[in-house]
């Protein structure tokens, strides 16, 4: 099947003047249809909006617009005030023009009869052709006629201006306008990212591979926490960080769903690299997860944020960590602090996250804003809400279900959206995924930027002369 000659950007200027998000479907094409009345009707009658594009030899493409059905039953003009007919190039060179519709003479928008091609105003503004008409070389010299400013504000253009002043075409196209789904890929991403290629992957993983925190604050390791509610991946997420770096997908956290947090540890992860067991300069702190009633509670977490909770802590509701507990770290150093708060959501309970849940999310971002800890939330499972993701997470920046998942989040944890961030884990897989790496990798460097950036602020609040020795 032929394809349509319109360019992306032809389609995005064209939906700008409809308005809303619009799809094209190609209905009719002359050098493949051919040039005659019966044929554009058969092909184009009673398909809704439609977009009739003309490309004359010269390089100019200009054409019209209806919202409202060709008809070959009688002889009968349509009204339209929505329809409007346009330029998109002249003579090669990209020149978007829209005539809009004159208020007063949208009774005459368009002409439909079965003898006649795609006719657009009264008198007629612009006739395509009528009958049949046969190429010579390439060329359709059409029969119709442009009598232009008579329905349609040609704004001082006249026929040479939007036409080359004449009907010959190389090729006349009829494209169905619809809306699109919600769900439909967006024709660019919402969210930049690099073009995503197994190069992106390995620079991503070199990258983070190489990472340092600061060497003039003499910390080996950043340290990022992962709090979030039961079961919304927060070990899944290490899980997947350190399958990525391992070469072969792992499962070192416990994870999994139960009504209770699995994790009941206060858990500094290494995520290390395969080949040598190296450590990474990072490491992945997981801790219990957010509940109601249980779960782990504000001053756990305050603990932990200052560097007194030790690894491998057991939390007792009986007994909390105090520092009367000798397990208690009393002159935690920088290195022993949390320097990235990183929620992790499950995107497929968003809408129904409690109040009280939230509440203690807030009442937790008091005592890490006062201490000038950034955050991040990690959007985890979106294979939940845009099933097609479970086969390519590749599309994740391009639909508009998931940018408006991040945009709900985002104003929901009072974070920039910029701060939330889709990820898939890996959960069914046996396999690594480029994709999903890619996705992850995405994620983890945005964490470690904004590490450095707590590292950065307390650098600048030290005194110089305590880095000087």
């Amino acid at each position: 099947m032929m394809a349509g000659l319109l360019q992306k950007e032809d389609f995005n200027q064209l939906s700008k003047w409809i308005g809303g998000r619009r799809k094209f479907l190609l209905l009719y094409k002359i050098s493949r249809d051919g040039c005659s009345a019966p044929s554009f009707h058969s092909k184009c009658d009673n398909k809704g909006m439609t977009v009739t594009v003309l490309y004359n030899p010269s390089g100019t493409v200009y054409g019209g617009f209806t919202a409202q059905n060709w008809t070959s039953v009688g002889t009968v003009y349509v009204s339209d005030p929505k329809a409007f007919m346009f330029t998109l190039k002249y003579n090669g060179k990209s020149s978007p023009v829209e005539f809009p519709i004159k208020p007063e003479k949208h009774a005459n928008a368009i002409y439909c009869n079965a003898t006649y091609g795609p006719t657009f105003g009264g008198g007629h503004d612009l006739s395509t052709f009528t009958g049949t008409l046969t190429a010579s070389i390439g060329v359709f010299a059409l029969n119709g006629s442009c009598n232009l400013d008579y329905t349609y504000n040609m704004k001082g253009n006249d026929f040479k201006a939007f036409a080359n002043g004449n009907l010959q075409v190389n090729e006349l196209e009829v494209y169905q306008v619809d809306e699109c789904d919600m769900n439909d890929p967006l024709d660019t991403p919402w969210r930049k990212t690099p073009e995503w290629t197994t190069r992106l992957m390995q620079e991503l993983k070199e990258e983070i591979e190489n990472y340092k925190p600061l060497e003039e604050l003499k910390i080996p390791q950043t340290r990022i926490l992962l709090i979030g509610q039961i079961g919304a991946g927060k070990s899944s997420f290490f899980n997947t960080v350190n399958s990525i770096f391992r070469g072969y997908v792992t499962s070192q956290a416990c994870s999994g769903t139960a009504e209770h947090s699995l994790t009941t540890q206060y858990r500094t992860y290494q995520v290390r690299n395969g080949p040598s067991g190296r450590p990474l300069n990072f490491r992945l702190c997981d801790t219990r997860g957010l509940e109601e009633s249980q779960g782990i509670e504000a001053q756990d977490v305050c603990y932990i944020l200052d560097g007194h909770t030790p690894d491998k802590y057991v939390f007792n509701p009986a007994l909390p960590l105090s520092p009367d507990v000798p397990a208690f770290i009393k002159s935690p150093k920088l290195r022993d602090q949390i320097h990235c708060v990183t929620f992790v959501l499950d995107a497929s309970t968003v809408d129904v996250i409690s109040e009280k849940i939230l509440e203690k999310i807030r009442k937790l971002q008091v005592s890490m804003n006062q201490r000038g800890i950034p955050q991040i939330v990690l959007l985890t499972k979106i294979d939940k809400i845009y099933k097609p993701l479970e086969d390519d997470v590749s599309l994740t920046y391009f639909i508009p279900t998931v940018q408006e998942y991040v945009d709900k989040v985002a104003a929901m944890i009072g974070l920039p959206r910029s701060h939330v961030i889709p990820v898939k884990n890996y959960e069914n897989e046996r396999e690594l995924d480029n994709n999903i790496n890619i996705l992850n990798l995405l994620a983890m460097q945005q964490i470690l930027h904004f590490a450095d950036d707590f590292l950065y602020n307390h650098l600048d609040d030290l005194d110089p002369e305590i880095l000087e020795k």
